[in-house]
């Protein structure tokens, strides 16, 4: 079925309905969970396979990497050769590639494979929402969405249970070797009862320059942040440079090429430009958060990794129950006051965490703290995710969210190479208390900053009169973007898959075509 056919598309009710959901949740389940776990298990990966900081470092960056890199080559590849068949392609991917993380023996090969993961979920991670966009018919779309982002919310509040408790009584392995028979389930549903979809408009032309200019910039730039204490001060200056060079590089092929990877038109509306610095700085700041808080809690605290994993639960919780009420605030107010106040909430939290030390208790020492980014949180997200689809053209909505996913996973790889050497962390300083539990508060004091910065962003540059952008009508439904508006989603590295890939919609364009009448 082709994009062109599909005028009456699927029931939510029917059982293909059902199942074509269940493929896309299993499968960007399997990357929420992977995220969850990831973090969680550093300490024991450590200790077993004997990895230094940096070794960590890129056991956490090398997927972000892959995954921020490819992630909109992934929905392009989906569009011009068919939804099903590149998700079903980066689900098995990313499942052999689970299998190789699981029987991992050395650092280098666990990273390796960690990158091979990332290619995988560049693949699969566009195409889990995709699929549920182009199957159902318009008046069930927002509805699928919705149980799309709702059943992804209970993996996401289930996944601190499972990998911490993985981990802990059985291996880290475990975390990720249970990729595989959800890997093989998700293929068998997909094959059979998933259709095939495409985009009859997308020519064949790919950015395949672009796409290796982005991962070379990162990476190159990556490396130099991470391995600084191998280069020496001239020679991380020297790669960081050169990271740099290639990312100007990218932006001049980028604005030559006819087909880019990354429109610089989108750029030209202030909205969608303030809109990702915004998302730059903030989850930059909350992949850091959740790096150092877990080893903090482990190393510093004696924590084992399932109480470290479920510590952050009640972010989660947060995220589910009032997400949906935060996206219908920010329709009825406009974007400009959620994303400033929800960083700064998201800021307190963390000054809050930064005073977690080896005799803070969970209950007056973390919960507090984490209660609070989460309120933050459930502020921003949806205004955000709305503010940068509302900033661009309709047939450019995809291509939007997967600019903003990468954005956020750029954000979150740089800021876990760069903070630990810019407090002063370094080798096996992760598992020494004294030395980790100083640069932690430091750590999270910059993190602040950085929330803080993201809130002054808002402040001055978000609009909530953004002007409408022009776009072809009847390219997204009412419904859907309505439905979507109020999806909960999670952090970066959760299940936005975001990554993307994220649930997300432009609530002054709903209230345009009267999709929310109450506004």
């Amino acid at each position: 079925m082709t994009a062109g056919a599909q005028v009456g598309g699927l029931a939510l009710g029917t059982r293909a309905g059902r199942l074509v959901v269940t493929a896309a949740v299993l499968g960007s389940g399997m990357a929420m969970l992977d995220g969850t776990v990831v973090n969680v298990a550093l300490v024991r990966i450590g200790r077993e396979l004997s990895a230094d900081l940096a070794g960590l470092q890129w056991i956490s960056n090398g997927y972000l990497l892959a995954l921020a890199s490819l992630i909109l080559l992934g929905g392009s590849l989906g569009d011009r050769f068919g939804r099903r068949r590149v998700f079903v392609i980066g689900v098995a991917w990313f499942t052999l590639a689970s299998a190789a993380c699981g029987l991992a023996q050395t650092p280098g090969q666990l990273i390796a494979a960690r990158v091979l993961q990332g290619v995988g979920g560049a693949l699969l991670t566009p195409g889990s929402l995709a699929m549920i966009q182009s199957t159902f018919r318009h008046d069930d779309r927002g509805r699928a969405i919705g149980a799309w982002s709702g059943l992804g919310g209970i993996a996401a509040a289930i996944g601190p249970f499972v990998g911490g408790w993985l981990v802990e009584y059985a291996s880290w392995r475990w975390a990720f070797l249970l990729n595989v028979p959800l890997g093989v389930l998700t293929v068998v549903i997909a094959v059979t009862a998933v259709p095939e979809t495409r985009d009859a408009r997308a020519d064949h032309t790919f950015d395949v320059a672009g796409a290796v200019l982005a991962t070379l910039a990162l990476g190159v730039t990556t490396f130099a942040l991470i391995e600084h204490d191998a280069l020496g001060a001239g020679g991380t200056a020297a790669v960081a440079a050169v990271g740099i060079l290639l990312g100007v590089v990218f932006v001049d092929v980028e604005r030559r090429t006819h087909h880019p990877m990354v429109p610089p038109s989108l750029f030209a509306s202030r909205q969608f430009s303030a809109a990702n610095a915004m998302t730059l700085l903030v989850y930059a700041a909350l992949g850091a958060v959740f790096f150092f808080l877990t080893l903090q809690l482990q190393t510093v605290l004696g924590w084992g990794p399932l109480p470290a994993g479920v510590a952050t639960l009640p972010i989660t919780v947060l995220m589910l129950l009032f997400a949906a009420r935060g996206g219908a605030l920010a329709a009825r107010i406009g974007p400009r006051v959620p994303m400033t106040v929800g960083p700064v909430l998201c800021g307190v939290g963390t000054l809050l965490l930064s005073g977690v030390g080896a005799s803070s208790s969970y209950w007056t020492g973390v919960l507090p703290g984490v209660t609070v980014f989460g309120l933050g949180l459930v502020l921003l997200v949806a205004p955000l995710t709305a503010t940068v689809l509302a900033a661009a053209p309709d047939r450019f909505a995809g291509v939007a969210s997967g600019v903003n996913n990468a954005v956020a996973r750029s954000g979150s790889l740089l800021a876990v190479a760069a903070l630990p050497a810019a407090v002063g962390l370094s080798g096996a300083d992760y598992a020494r208390p004294a030395a980790f539990s100083s640069a932690y508060r430091t750590a999270m004091l910059v993190c602040a900053v950085m929330l803080l910065a993201g809130a002054a962003v808002s402040w001055l540059l978000i609009r909530n009169d953004a002007p409408e952008p022009e776009g072809e009508p009847g390219e997204v439904a009412p419904e859907t973007v309505a439905a979507a508006a109020a999806a909960p989603r999670g952090p970066a590295g959760w299940s936005c898959s975001g990554t993307q890939g994220c649930p997300g919609t432009s609530t002054e364009r709903a209230a345009t075509v009267g999709a929310d009448p109450a506004r």
